[in-house]
């Protein structure tokens, strides 16, 4: 009779896992929420806010080293009015009205191809880094986001766990009382019911903290998320 009990004790609690274990967590996943947190973490991670930056200085630095072929050239002037005498003992090539002269960096003139060409490089390259820890920060997200779905299916079961146990023991304790079971046999119940409720409590530290890593990836708490 003993034996028994205990069977039966422990087929109830493994009836419980098997009726929850054989679902999947398939159909609880949202693909259209999943895009959403997707957006928002390229919009609002700090990390893909920086590679943004970065893209978009590289950029700039383009237009300036396109635009700073200006600075290969110099110009100048010089103004001798015409009251004055056309004799200069500085420089006798002076003559009145204005004069104007124009100057060429050879130095600049030869870097300056390879100077545009670098910052096209390093634009191309802070393109292709952006994109790269795009795709990773999908991962990232995809990644949380499965985690947080299989912890509240897990909490479920655990939950539902809980709540089998506890009246499987509430059942026994009833029968202990009448000196229908032995105290063993009761005990047994009481250690599974523990069992149970410290894995619901393990469970929602789970879920609570794979809510937590997504919130914190996608820079919204999800009950803001529309």
């Amino acid at each position: 009779m003993k034996t028994l009990l205990k069977i039966t004790l422990t087929a109830l609690m493994f009836l419980s896992v098997n009726a929850y274990s054989q679902e999947t967590i398939i159909p609880e996943i949202k693909y259209a929420d999943l895009e959403k947190y997707i957006e928002l973490a390229k919009q609002n991670y700090p990390k893909s806010k920086a590679f943004a930056l970065r893209t978009s200085k590289s950029k700039t630095d383009v237009t300036i080293a396109s635009i700073s072929y200006l600075d290969l050239f110099s110009a100048n002037y010089f103004i001798r009015p015409d009251n004055k005498t056309v004799l200069d003992p500085v420089n006798p090539y002076n003559v009145n009205g204005v004069q104007f002269s124009i100057g060429l960096n050879l130095g600049n003139f030869i870097t300056k191809p390879f100077t545009v060409k670098k910052a096209k490089d390093d634009y191309k390259i802070a393109q292709l880094e952006a994109k790269d820890y795009d795709n990773q920060l999908v991962l990232l997200v995809k990644s949380r986001y499965y985690d947080y779905i299989q912890a509240i299916n897990l909490l479920k079961i655990n939950t539902q766990m809980a709540s089998d146990n506890k009246g499987v023991a509430e059942t026994l304790r009833n029968r202990f009382e009448k000196s229908e079971i032995t105290l063993d046999t009761y005990n047994q119940s009481r250690i599974l019911q523990f069992q149970a409720y410290q894995a619901k409590i393990q469970a929602e530290s789970v879920y609570l903290k794979a809510k937590d890593l997504l919130e914190e990836v996608v820079g919204s708490k999800l009950s803001d998320v529309k």
